[in-house]
């Protein structure tokens, strides 16, 4: 199981993929040109002259071309690694069927092609000479099978005895009791009994209401944590992306708008592609964003549609879409003077706009009360 990471596109009768003209001359590949030959091939070759062949576009034969960037999933890379990724060619009906963050199972045949400059000068753009065994080879995928999976969920196996005991547990009564007691066992404190029972909501998420207009509600919560440090703010982000099915975690003076959302990236080709950040890959689960005050206004502004819409809209380098992001938030915070300033009103120690707090359902005020008798 492996993620989109980034796309691009290249359909219709205007796509570069396979030209065949009327001599059969075909692409050996979807990211190689076609070769068509440097003297003719009639019975006196010496009266066409040097590079006989031309391509004729209107008797060429198009089909649809997409190429995607694989990407392991985030909770499949170590701590510590880059993910992976792979090139993958899709053509024909598989266009278009995985946008960026869709995870896909893909059934391919593993290929090479010669990333080596061609001369294009023998046949117009797009072709090279014959035998042209310079440059260096890179591994692809080219897919002739594409399954998308619509959520973690579909791919979890339990056995018998696994769904026995979730059916005893849910008929519990103190069933919310027990399960917010497994949030982040290891930390206490009075202060801790309402986060968990937020992260709780979090994780489990709420139910989206589709009106009858049209209008879509969302159903995922997002949770801010605010306040002293030294409070488990952190290791409640930690937690929480370790425990959901899709987590990715984050830190707020480590993150640009593009990182968070989506960017417009030109490959060695030139070709624009479509690269989706970390709210893209996290469709479906949690984003845990740690020093969200450390946030630049600019990037913060720049989530704002993911947060209460659940989309990115993106226009940029000729590429307009909108990509899903139903993720829910978790982030923490400090005050603005670092510690809470009990001589200060609640406003004047929040230094984040109100337009990104309405988008908070749940935000906690964690504050580390300095008792020495208490310490």
């Amino acid at each position: 199981v492996r993620t989109v990471f980034g796309n691009s596109s290249v359909s219709g009768t205007g796509g570069a993929g396979t030209g065949q003209s009327s001599g059969g001359v075909a692409s050996s590949s979807p990211f190689a040109g076609f070769s068509i030959p440097t003297r003719c091939l009639g019975p006196n070759p010496q009266e066409c002259g040097p590079s006989p062949y031309a391509v004729d576009p209107d008797e060429c034969v198009y089909v649809d071309q997409q190429t995607l960037k694989l990407q392991e999933a985030p909770e499949m890379v170590p701590t510590g690694e880059m993910p992976r990724s792979v090139l993958v060619a899709v053509e024909r009906g598989l266009v278009n069927k995985a946008p960026p963050g869709t995870r896909v199972m893909v059934l391919a045949i593993a290929s090479l092609f010669n990333t080596g400059g061609g001369d294009k000068s023998s046949g117009g753009a797009g072709t090279k000479r014959p035998n042209d065994g310079g440059g260096m080879r890179t591994p692809y995928l080219r897919v002739v099978g594409m399954e998308r999976e619509s959520s973690t969920a579909d791919s979890a196996r339990f056995s018998p005895a696994e769904e026995e005991a979730f059916r005893l547990l849910a008929q519990r009564s103190d069933i919310y009791d027990i399960l917010y007691r497994s949030i982040a066992p290891s930390i206490s404190g009075s202060y801790t009994v309402d986060i968990k029972k937020a992260i709780l909501c979090l994780l489990f998420g709420g139910a989206r209401k589709r009106l009858p207009d049209g209008m879509k509600l969302r159903g995922d919560i997002n949770v801010l944590l605010l306040g002293d440090p030294s409070t488990a703010k952190s290791q409640f982000l930690k937690f929480a992306t370790r425990v959901a099915p899709v987590g990715v975690y984050t830190s707020g003076k480590g993150s640009s708008a593009a990182g968070l959302t989506a960017s417009v990236v030109r490959d060695a080709r030139g070709e624009f592609y479509l690269e989706g950040g970390a709210m893209v890959l996290a469709d479906g689960g949690i984003v845990a964003i740690d020093e969200f005050d450390k946030m630049r206004p600019a990037d913060r502004v720049a989530i704002h549609e993911a947060m209460e819409q659940q989309t990115i809209s993106v226009a940029k380098a000729g590429i307009t879409t909108v990509l899903n992001s139903r993720s829910s938030v978790l982030a923490a915070a400090n005050p603005v003077f670092g510690r809470y300033d009990d001589l200060k009103s609640a406003s004047e120690n929040i230094d984040l706009m109100s337009t990104i707090l309405s988008r908070f359902d749940l935000i906690f005020l964690v504050r580390d009360v300095r008792d020495e008798a208490r310490d």
